[in-house]
């Protein structure tokens, strides 16, 4: 890229960076939120580094260090694909500040290629806490060569841009595909969700092939997938030869493909920038339009319902926070299909848990995906600029936040419910405790809801160019997933163990009333951040 294209990325940088805010802001309460932030970042990326270091340790006390580089270079790659797959339509594509940045003196491919190394330089502590965290765990255990740590550092800064291209590639796609249909933001989220979905498919179909021994049957070990995988995606197999036999043309390979495809990629991109980005931020008018009667609706309910307009109106928000619907409902119809039995038996790779053991953890597996997150961790935030306009209405805050709640409620319950309702079938439970499964379900959805408002005011950032830091990148996000999804696995497990030694009713009874105590303190903590 030429020197003074680098301005371009300079400014996007500065423009969104905390530590340029801490350093020049005179707002106390917002440099507190700013360190706040960036506490909660480095606590996530230490736990990062910690899960990273005992997946070397597992590999040393099996014997297959050894495939240590190989894994690191397969979780970077599919950590960069799945994170530029959900960004690239905020990103390179529909962003708010488009029509500033295309009025500059650059060419249409140079501000796609600043964008595509703004969102690599954004999701690079990422990669780097996977890949140093491997490379202690590496040197303790399999003691390499002084070169190999050099080398290994600077690939890692080169190992996620394949797959982050190929994933750009993809949405854009994607994007010029929805581009040619008058409701571009309709097609464009639907061709999102099917091929991520198709992506989670590929997951299973892939173990089952490896499990299977259809591929190559030294294939059964963890060594032997890393190996096979390899075979397919050769920059895992070029970083492994590159940091354990130090070969120039592995290293060669990585640097210089990596080159090659991003200026193919931009070039490719660039002749069509400027088209696709007008049609996806034009609308369609409706041909016939007819003035009808307006129905009176009450303030929260109103407020409802323009967070579900917001919410269909956004690729970005609608695939991110919806995901978990759709992949809930899909895997409740899979599992009705091929049976509870066969489907979990695949998923916990033939642990003996019986369909009527797992009962108990029905909730809990439906609300892994729908809890994945919820629309109040990011719906105070993406008021953004417009907030000032909500604070002069004549309506009070938690009423704003009790409308925002009821959207939520109403995207999650009904995906809840019936998808819980299909694995009961599935698993053959009694009425009674189906019943009782489902109103967990509908405290789960409580839970969540109110929770995720509680991190999203607590966490609200309103000053952002781009949905994405928000959506995908904000405090309140990050401060509710991450607890919340640990807490789910524990719980899973929890219920699957009192539900061998109680009465299953008993059990689903207990974790209701928990639920609600959780939600209704949730509650009131919205109520009380919001005077």
């Amino acid at each position: 890229m030429k020197k003074n294209n680098l301005v371009l990325l300079k400014a996007l940088l500065l423009s969104t960076s905390r530590i340029n805010c801490l350093r020049h802001s005179d707002d106390k309460k917002k440099k507190k939120k700013i360190i706040g932030g960036i506490i909660g970042a480095i606590v996530i990326y230490l736990m990062i580094m910690a899960y990273s270091v005992s997946i070397c340790i597992g590999y040393a006390e099996s014997g297959i260090i050894s495939s240590a580089p190989k894994m690191c270079a397969l979780l970077i790659s599919i950590l960069g694909f799945t994170f530029t797959l959900f960004k690239t339509n905020g990103y390179l594509f529909n962003f708010k500040e488009y029509d500033m940045l295309m009025s500059l003196p650059f060419e249409a491919k140079t501000v796609a290629g600043c964008k595509f190394l703004y969102m690599y330089i954004k999701s690079l502590p990422w990669y780097l806490s996977i890949s140093l965290a491997m490379l202690i765990g590496y040197s303790v255990y399999a003691k390499p060569g002084v070169l190999t740590y050099p080398v290994w550092i600077v690939l890692t800064f080169f190992l996620p841009i394949i797959p982050m291209l190929i994933a750009s590639f993809l949405g854009f796609i994607i994007a010029r595909l929805s581009a040619g249909f008058r409701k571009t933001n309709i097609v464009q989220t639907v061709l999102t969700f099917v091929f991520v979905v198709i992506c989670f498919s590929l997951r299973f179909f892939i173990e089952d092939m490896f499990r299977n021994d259809k591929v190559d049957k030294t294939m059964q070990s963890i060594s032997g997938a890393t190996e096979g995988v390899a075979k397919y995606y050769l920059p895992v197999k070029w970083f492994s030869g590159a940091v354990t036999g130090f070969s120039v043309v592995d290293i060669l390979l990585i640097i210089g493909i990596s080159a090659a495809l991003f200026a193919l990629l931009f070039s490719i991109v660039g002749r069509s920038y400027r088209n696709i980005n007008s049609a996806l931020k034009s609308h369609a008018a409706a041909r016939k339009f007819r003035m009808q009667k307006q129905k009176k609706k009450s303030v929260v309910s109103a407020i409802a319902f323009k967070e579900f307009k917001r919410f269909t109106g956004s690729t970005t928000y609608i695939v991110n926070v919806g995901m978990g619907e759709v992949l809930s409902l899909l895997f409740s119809i899979v599992v009705l299909i091929f049976g509870f039995d066969k489907v979990i038996g695949a998923v916990t790779q033939g642990a003996p848990l019986s369909a009527k053991m797992l009962q108990p953890a029905i909730p809990f597996i439906v609300y892994f995906f729908i809890g994945m997150l919820a629309s109040t961790a990011c719906s105070p935030s993406l008021e953004g600029k417009n907030y000032w306009i909500i604070q002069s209405l004549p309506i009070e805050k938690k009423t704003v936040y009790q409308g925002k709640m009821l959207f939520n409620m109403c995207l999650t319950v009904p995906f809840m419910e019936l998808s819980i309702l299909l694995l009961c079938i599935s698993a053959k439970a009694p009425v009674l405790n189906t019943l009782l499964y489902m109103a967990l379900g509908i405290g789960l959805c409580a839970f969540s809801t109110a929770w995720g408002c509680v991190c999203g005011i607590r966490h609200m950032k309103l000053e952002w160019e781009n949905e994405i830091e928000v959506i995908k990148q904000g405090s309140a996000v990050a401060i509710y997933m991450f607890p919340n999804m640990f807490a789910v696995m524990g719980l899973t497990v929890l219920s699957v163990f009192l539900g061998t030694k109680l009465n299953h009713n008993l059990v689903t009874g207990v974790f209701i009333l928990i639920s609600a105590a959780l939600t209704a303190l949730s509650y009131k903590k919205v109520l009380k951040l919001s005077k």
